[in-house]
C-alpha cells in the first residue's frame, strides 16, 4: 500500500502550485484559482474512491457501482471528471467552468461558491497555464484513503489561506486573521458543545473552523464524528465568502455562511428578528468608511439631481432590525456598529469576543456615549438599554495583523456575567508579550497561555496580577468619564527617572553657549572660502 500523504507534503505540494501562476495574474488572486482545482480534484477522487469501496464490498461492476454512488451522492458526468479534464489540450478554462456548474448544480450548498471564479478567459489564464496547474494537481491523490487523516486537506487549506495572506500583504487581512489571534479568542469566549455560534464577518472561515476545533476537543464536543455545534457566518466578499464555504467542507464541517453586507443587510434571521446564538465572535475590518450604503446611496442620488454634495447626516440612519440602540457610530468608524450587531444578535446569556482598534476605548462624540451606555446603561430617554455589559479588555500588541500596524484589543461582551464580576471590569495589558517579526508581529503559545489564564483568574475569583491584568470597578472607569483607555487603568512597571530640573536647567545653559560658539566658528570657515560675505 502506498505511503499516505503527509500535512507537510501536502502543503509544500499545494504551494508549488502558485508558482505556475506567477506572472499571470495577481497574486491576491491566486487563491481564487488554486482553492478551486483543490476541490475539483478532491471531489473527484472521493467519488472514484466510493465506486472502487462499493465494488470491492459488493462484488459490483464499475458501471453499477457508479449508478448507486451517483444515485447517493448526485451525478458526475464524464465532462466533469478528472480523468477528461487532464486529456484537454484546448478550451480547459470553458470545460472547468462548466464542470464546477455541474457540481454546483448537484450541490445546493455550493451553489455560486464553486463558479464565483472563471477559468474561461484566455485572456488571463491560457491553455498552457491551466494545462500545466493540472499536471501539477495530478501528482497526488486527495481521497480519505490517501490522506494522513480524513479531515487534512482542511489543514492544508488553512496553511493555503495563511501563504496568500503572507503573499498578498496589505489585501490578506480582508480574508484572514492570524491563527494566534483567533485562538485567543476562541479561548476567552469558550464555546460549549451544542452551541450556535455566529462570525458577522467571517472572511475565509477561520474563526468558526477555530470555535469547531474548541468544541470538538471538550466532552461531548462530537455528535457522529463531526464538532457538536451550528456554525453560522455572514461575508461582503463574494470571492471569500467562497473560499469559507469551501473552507469548511474541506474540514468535514456544515455551516451556513450567507453572502452579503452584515450591517445593511444582515441574513441570518427568525422571520423579521435578527436569530441569536451562543456565541458570536469576529474581527470586522478596522474603523471602516461610509458603512450604512443606504445613506451614501441617497446622498449620490442628490449629488446627481446637481445638488451640492456634503457628508451625509448619520443620525438619519434607521436600522429595521433595531440594533443601534446605544447610538450611531459616525460615518467614519463602523468599529462599534459591528459591535452593537453582534450584541444584538446574542442570546440572553451569550458572550462575544470581536477585535477592534484602540479608539473605540477612548474616542468620544458618539460613539463615546455608546461606550457609556455598554458600561453603565442608558436612562429613560433613550430607551432603558442595560449596562455592565463588558467583561473584558485585552490589548495587544502592535503590527499582529496584515491590513494595519496599528495595536488592536479584544473586547469580551457578556450578556450573563457572573455574580462576583458584576459592576467590574477585567483589563488586561498584554501589549508587551509578543514575537517581533520583520514584517508583521505574532503572539507566542505562552503569550497567548498568559492572557487566557490571568483572564480566568479574574473572572472566576477576581485575581490581578501587578502591571498585567486587574479587576476595575464601573466607579473607577465613570471617574474616568468612561475613558476605557488601558494606560489609565495599568501602569506598564517602568519606573520613570526623576528629573532633577535645577540641573536640567543649567545643561541646558551651557548646551546653548556651546551651540553659540559652533555657529560662529562655522561662520567663520564659511566667509574663508568665500561663501559667505562678511559683515560691514
Amino acid at each position: 500500500m502506498a505511503d499516505k500523504l503527509s500535512l507537510e507534503t501536502l502543503e509544500s505540494w499545494l504551494w508549488e502550485s502558485a508558482n505556475i501562476l506567477r506572472g499571470s495574474i495577481d497574486s491576491s488572486d491566486f487563491k481564487n484559482y488554486i482553492f478551486g482545482l483543490l476541490f475539483l480534484k478532491r471531489y473527484n477522487d472521493v467519488f472514484e474512491e466510493r465506486i472502487r469501496l462499493l465494488m470491492k464490498a459488493d462484488k459490483l461492476s464499475y458501471g453499477d457501482a457508479q449508478e448507486e454512488i451517483e444515485d447517493k451522492w448526485g451525478k458526475l458526468p464524464h465532462s466533469a471528471r478528472w480523468f477528461e479534464l487532464i486529456s484537454r489540450t484546448e478550451n480547459i478554462g470553458e470545460a472547468l467552468d462548466k464542470a464546477f456548474a455541474t457540481i454546483e448544480a448537484n450541490n445546493p450548498e455550493l451553489q455560486h461558491v464553486l463558479t464565483a471564479t472563471q477559468y474561461g478567459d484566455k485572456r488571463v489564464l491560457s491553455d498552457g497555464t491551466l494545462q500545466r496547474l493540472l499536471r501539477h494537481f495530478n501528482q497526488y491523490k486527495l481521497g480519505n484513503d490517501d490522506l494522513y487523516k480524513a479531515d487534512m486537506l482542511g489543514d492544508a487549506y488553512e496553511y493555503l489561506i495563511k501563504q496568500f495572506a503572507d503573499d498578498a500583504g496589505k489585501k490578506g487581512g480582508e480574508f484572514y486573521t492570524p491563527k494566534a489571534v483567533v485562538q485567543l479568542v476562541v479561548e476567552l469566549i469558550d464555546p460549549q458543545p451544542g452551541h450556535h455560534v455566529y462570525d458577522p464577518t467571517c472572511g475565509s472561515g477561520g474563526m468558526l473552523v477555530e470555535s469547531a476545533h474548541h468544541i470538538s476537543r471538550l466532552r461531548n464536543g462530537t455528535l457522529m464524528g463531526k464538532p457538536n455545534a451550528l456554525l453560522y457566518g455572514q461575508e461582503k466578499n463574494l470571492g471569500t465568502w467562497a473560499i469559507a464555504k469551501l473552507n469548511l467542507y474541506l474540514h468535514n464541517m456544515h455551516a451556513a455562511i450567507e453572502l452579503g453586507d452584515t450591517l445593511v443587510d444582515p441574513k441570518h434571521l427568525d422571520g423579521d428578528y435578527l436569530k441569536t446564538f451562543d456565541r458570536v465572535i469576529a474581527n470586522p475590518p478596522f474603523s471602516a468608511k461610509s458603512w450604512w450604503t443606504p445613506l451614501e446611496l441617497s446622498n449620490e442620488n442628490e449629488q446627481d439631481s446637481g445638488k451640492k454634495l456634503k457628508a451625509p447626516n448619520y443620525k438619519q440612519v434607521s436600522d429595521p432590525f433595531g440594533r443601534m440602540v446605544y447610538g450611531v457610530p459616525p460615518r467614519g468608524y463602523a468599529d462599534l456598529a459591528f459591535a452593537q450587531h453582534m450584541l444584538a444578535s446574542l442570546k440572553a446569556d451569550g458572550r462575544m469576543g470581536i477585535i477592534l482598534p484602540h479608539g473605540v476605548l477612548f474616542r468620544s462624540g458618539e460613539e463615546g456615549k455608546i461606550r457609556n451606555g455598554l458600561l453603565f446603561g442608558t436612562d429613560a430617554a433613550n430607551g432603558n438599554q442595560p449596562g455592565d455589559l463588558i467583561e473584558a479588555i485585552i490589548g495587544l500588541p502592535s503590527a499582529l495583523f496584515y491590513n494595519t500596524g496599528i495595536p488592536a484589543c479584544v473586547l469580551v461582551l457578556n450578556k450573563n456575567k457572573p455574580k462576583g464580576l458584576k459592576g467590574k471590569v477585567i483589563i488586561i495589558d498584554a501589549s508587551r508579550d509578543y514575537l517581533e517579526g520583520k514584517a508583521q508581529n505574532s503572539l507566542r503559545p505562552e503569550d497567548i497561555s498568559r492572557i487566557i489564564s490571568s483572564h480566568k483568574a479574574a473572572f472566576d475569583t477576581q485575581i490581578e496580577a501587578d502591571n498585567y491584568c486587574r479587576v476595575v470597578s464601573l466607579k473607577e472607569i465613570h471617574s474616568n468619564d468612561g475613558n476605557l483607555n488601558i494606560a489609565r487603568y495599568i501602569e506598564n512597571g517602568e519606573t520613570e527617572e526623576a528629573v532633577d530640573v535645577t540641573a536640567a536647567l543649567a545643561q541646558l545653559a551651557v548646551l546653548a553657549e556651546e551651540e553659540t560658539q559652533i555657529d560662529a566658528r562655522l561662520k567663520g570657515y564659511l566667509v574663508e572660502l568665500g561663501l559667505l560675505e562678511t559683515e560691514i
